[in-house]
């Protein structure tokens, strides 16, 4: 490398900081392929965006005959073997050094010492081959494949999408029906999902849709629009309290955290999801939410499997078993082996039941030190977005499509754990795919910004430096295809991460 190339990245940081210290707004052409978005059209791209469909709207069950051949295992495998074939398709980044992937090897180490010390080899071993190996697989095939903004734009709007077909079966396919310990008329005999369950997928897809909003123009907006509606519909049809509470603490907070949509427009929005929410309300449900302020008339505090009974028994699992934990997916056989209620059930018939939180659920079943890997990559989702935020120029909020996409990531990534964070208290979903995707898409985040300071030079505004973190340098596998494939090797500049 020469001493001009050599030089390259200091001169660009150095006309960042002049830029973004005069107060101006550097221009910028809007005709410029790094400040506008569109979609990634590549086979790995186009791959695991028909992944994510498969897997988060499980769109393939409603058909049978496509179930039969496992398609997400198939398209889990195309996508590592073309990625593994091709590895100029991969981000040149060291994406284990950022914080989300380093907590993803970290709950897969404790998996792994779980199966060993935990209750059952035999049904934690099965279910991390069978169900979260590919969970992880995914999560870290979705993160090495976001190279630049567009391709998290185009990975963003596979969720989105994926929530759309979900909606799309809650109100015109599935049914609803009145359960013996319920007011509402709600989903239920979901062949997808519990309709708890669907309001995790929701609640998530409800924050990332209003961050697609923000940023689409012309037809996009008005399809990002129905979506939105739709959403809200399928959460009222789902008859969820867990889901309900979301959708409030998420709107409560929007109303506070975003910052680049003004405070009008921010209502409006809310007012359009909460009146689509009540529209879509099925009979009875608001005498369902209205139990949710006499929670000791519930089931859930008083029956021997609800909530609060297990939570208790959960927390008498931690002090048994409090470093390995009983072992991934064995709460619901610790429920039928050593749990306490088994002295006392007599002739009554005994329920294995999973731990419907999932906090719970880390907790008893990585023990200790795998529940605070969990926690620490649900909080920080939430916080440390928030805090780069502060980091960014304050006119991106209004600049080009790519400076409003990630300025509004900092605010909406956040929701979506948010949402995340809330309405798995009340379901299993700690093993689930929702998480690590989300967790790709903070790491392909951090990777895009990167990336667009590279591509930008003084028409970015620059970012404020953090000394606790250094350069994503390119790893040894893409630069090796690189060289050999004659493709050039950007130059990463170092930035601060959380």
């Amino acid at each position: 490398m020469n001493a001009t190339a050599a030089h390259a990245p200091q001169r660009a940081m150095r006309n960042r900081r002049a830029s973004s210290s005069n107060g101006r707004r550097p221009r910028a052409l809007t005709n410029d392929p790094t400040q506008t978005l569109g979609f990634v059209r590549d086979p790995l791209r186009l791959l695991l965006f028909v992944l994510t469909v498969v897997t988060i709207s499980r769109v393939h069950q409603h058909y049978p005959v496509l179930t039969k051949f496992r398609p997400a295992l198939l398209l889990v495998l195309a996508s590592a073997g073309y990625a593994y074939l091709h590895p100029a398709f991969l981000t040149r980044a060291r994406i284990f050094k950022l914080w989300p992937m380093r907590l993803l090897m970290a709950l897969a180490l404790l998996s792994c010492c779980s199966a060993a010390f935990g209750i059952s080899l035999g049904r934690s071993a099965s279910f991390i081959l069978d169900s979260f190996g590919k969970t992880l697989l995914y999560g870290f095939l979705m993160a090495l494949s976001i190279r630049h903004v567009r391709d998290l734009y185009t990975f963003v709007w596979a969720y989105v999408v994926s929530c759309g077909i979900l909606a799309f079966f809650s109100i015109f396919v599935f049914g609803l029906r009145t359960a013996s310990n319920s007011y509402v008329a709600r989903l239920n005999d979901l062949y997808t999902y519990d309709s708890n369950d669907l309001g995790v997928i929701m609640m998530i897809g409800l924050a990332l849709t209003l961050l697609l909003l923000i940023v689409t123009r012309g037809g996009r907006r008005w399809l990002v629009l129905v979506n939105l509606v739709a959403i809200c519909a399928a959460i009222a049809r789902s008859g969820s309290r867990g889901a309900f509470i979301g959708f409030a603490v998420t709107g409560v907070a929007a109303l506070f955290v975003v910052n680049n949509v003004p405070a009008t427009r921010r209502t409006l929005l809310l007012s359009v999801a909460v009146l689509s929410l009540a529209i879509g309300a099925p009979p009875g449900y608001w005498k369902q939410m209205g139990t949710l302020l006499q929670p000791e008339q519930d089931y859930n505090f008083s029956s021997r499997d609800g909530r609060k009974a297990l939570f208790e028994r959960g927390l008498g699992y931690v002090a048994q078993y409090p470093i390995f934990g009983l072992g991934i997916d064995n709460f619901a056989r610790a429920e039928c082996t050593i749990s306490p209620k088994i002295a006392t059930i007599g002739n009554a018939r005994l329920r294995c039941t999973v731990p419907h939180n999932s906090y719970v659920q880390a907790g008893t079943e990585l023990g200790i030190p795998g529940f605070f890997v969990w926690l620490a990559l649900v909080v920080g989702g939430i916080v440390a977005p928030l805090r780069l935020r502060r980091r960014l120029p304050r006119w991106w909020r209004r600049g080009t499509e790519v400076q409003r996409f990630l300025y509004g990531a900092t605010s909406f990534l956040p929701l979506a754990m948010l949402g995340f964070a809330v309405t798995s208290f009340f379901v299993s979903f700690a093993w689930m795919d929702p998480l690590y995707l989300l967790a790709a898409f903070l790491t392909g985040f951090y990777v895009s910004l990167q990336a667009y300071l590279n591509e930008a030079g003084p028409a970015a505004g620059g970012v404020m430096q953090s000394e606790s973190t250094g350069a994503l340098a390119p790893g040894w596998r893409v630069t090796r295809s690189a060289r050999h494939g004659h493709i050039a090797t950007p130059p990463f500049v170092s930035w601060g991460g959380p």
